[in-house]
């Protein structure tokens, strides 16, 4: 009797969801039996960097979630959250049920800054951030919020993100869909002034236009480059003249270093050509940054010109990058923080493919770029999964029937959450916020998460 192809997918963010929505719309999926696909989620709710890395002021990415749960109500998808991979589950377990199994964890970790001083209290790692205004379960309750200055290092949108949270109010923050901690911790923060530092020039920021206009839409924010900062080289006006992107972010900078300086009273500075050389410290606390001045070389790169400037700051937030989790059983580039792959087959230090095994999303090619683009990713992934699926290359488990996931987590007393349980937790969660004229108040313990699923 001919059988579903099965397939596990090890992390319920966009990047599994993308590969899930790629499986169901082959051709393998089209012919009788089809695929059959169980998502696996440490959290216990899908969506990872949408619900637990997105700023809560973003409803417009948020939206995604809407795409994606188009897919996840297909039949032939199953959502096994509050599942850990590592701990609940290992690589020979998953092949014992399935043909193939994708991983698509992404990135929580912050990437190291290899400058003096991080270790100092009062210096924080902007996914750590993210994570608690977020209301990840696994994080503290609490946040420290006594700076009145702060630096935010780097220039992606994480830092513009982690700018604009300490920079506005929290009853700004009220209408979203922020955890009473949250607030309350918020409502508690002393900063005023929020200077965000990038090594190079305007040209190679790494913002998303919109975000960095979304920065002077606060009534409280008042948005400052120094015209000092802005200069171009050769190497700029190529990037400028060859991505639409980054001469936009250019404009937009520009625009704000020639106007006046207003009256809103919370500051924040943008400053190019700072590069961080050490967060400075007294009795183990911040009370300092140092950077050294760069110049443009030609090329759109920058070199030091032996230039100090020290800044009056109180705590620095690292946002210079995420890192991915190194996962048990699979080959690990300490580098990049990557699996390493070829068109998403998992590649072993002796070249082979390791048999059965896939990757997609950040976990495979690092945490760069916008949501959107782990669908290229899924793609290329699910048509070499396919291949080797047509050409006999998968191994064959040995317990290939959906009930006997099941037992096996019932067995090791694991309790899991449903797609139907996350439509629990949603109302939950919307009901939570309906009395405040709000969409809905996040629920951020794991127990009560699990609760509200009927995990």
């Amino acid at each position: 009797m001919p059988r579903p192809l099965r397939v596990a997918i090890v992390g319920a963010g966009p990047a599994g969801i993308y590969a899930a929505d790629a499986l169901l719309k082959s051709e393998v999926a089209a012919a009788d039996p089809g695929v059959s696909i169980d998502l696996f989620e440490r959290m216990p709710a899908p969506f990872g960097l949408i619900r637990y890395g997105v700023a809560p002021d973003h409803p417009r990415i948020k939206g995604i979630i809407t795409a994606l749960h188009q897919v996840l109500d297909k039949p032939q998808i199953r959502l096994f959250g509050n599942v850990d991979y590592g701990n609940d589950l290992s690589l020979d377990d998953l092949r014992t049920f399935y043909d193939a199994v994708i991983f698509s964890t992404g990135a929580t970790a912050d990437r190291a800054l290899d400058i003096p001083g991080t270790e100092l209290d009062g210096s924080y790692g902007a996914a750590d951030f993210v994570s608690w205004y977020d209301g990840h379960p696994d994080w503290p309750r609490t946040w420290s919020l006594e700076a009145e200055k702060v630096a935010v290092l780097g220039v992606g949108n994480v830092a513009l993100d982690v700018a604009r949270i300490l920079a506005k109010t929290a009853d700004e923050l009220l209408p979203t869909e922020i955890p009473p901690n949250v607030y309350d911790g918020l409502k508690a923060n002393k900063a005023v002034e929020i200077h965000v530092f990038g090594r190079r020039g305007p040209a190679q920021a790494k913002f998303s236009p919109m975000e960095l206009r979304e920065l002077d839409h606060s009534p409280n924010i008042e948005v400052i480059v120094d015209p000092e900062d802005i200069d171009y080289d050769e190497g700029s006006i190529e990037t400028r003249r060859g991505n639409k992107q980054a001469d936009m972010v250019a404009k937009t900078l520009e625009n704000w270093a020639i106007r006046d300086i207003g009256e809103r009273p919370h500051k924040l500075f943008l400053h190019f050509f700072e590069s961080p050389t050490e967060i400075l410290g007294e009795d183990g606390k911040v009370v300092g940054l140092r950077t050294e001045r760069t110049a443009l070389d030609g090329t759109g790169n920058v070199k030091g010109t032996g230039e100090f400037n020290d800044w009056d700051v109180q705590s620095v937030y690292r946002a210079v990058g995420y890192l991915s989790d190194e996962l048990p059983k699979l080959p690990w580039d300490v580098e990049t923080g990557t699996v390493p792959d070829k068109g998403g087959r998992v590649i072993e230090e002796s070249g082979e493919h390791l048999e059965s095994t896939y990757v997609t999303g950040w976990i495979r090619r690092g945490p760069v770029g916008l949501i959107g683009h782990t669908k290229g990713d899924a793609n290329e992934t699910v048509a070499n999964l396919l291949d080797d699926h047509a050409n006999g290359r998968l191994r064959a488990p040995a317990a290939p029937e959906p009930e006997a996931v099941e037992s096996f987590l019932a067995e090791r007393n694991i309790r899991w959450t449903t797609w139907d349980g996350w439509y629990k937790l949603d109302a939950a969660e919307k009901a939570l916020g309906e009395p405040q004229g709000r969409e809905r108040v996040k629920i951020v313990e794991r127990e009560d998460m699990l609760k509200a699923s009927g995990a």
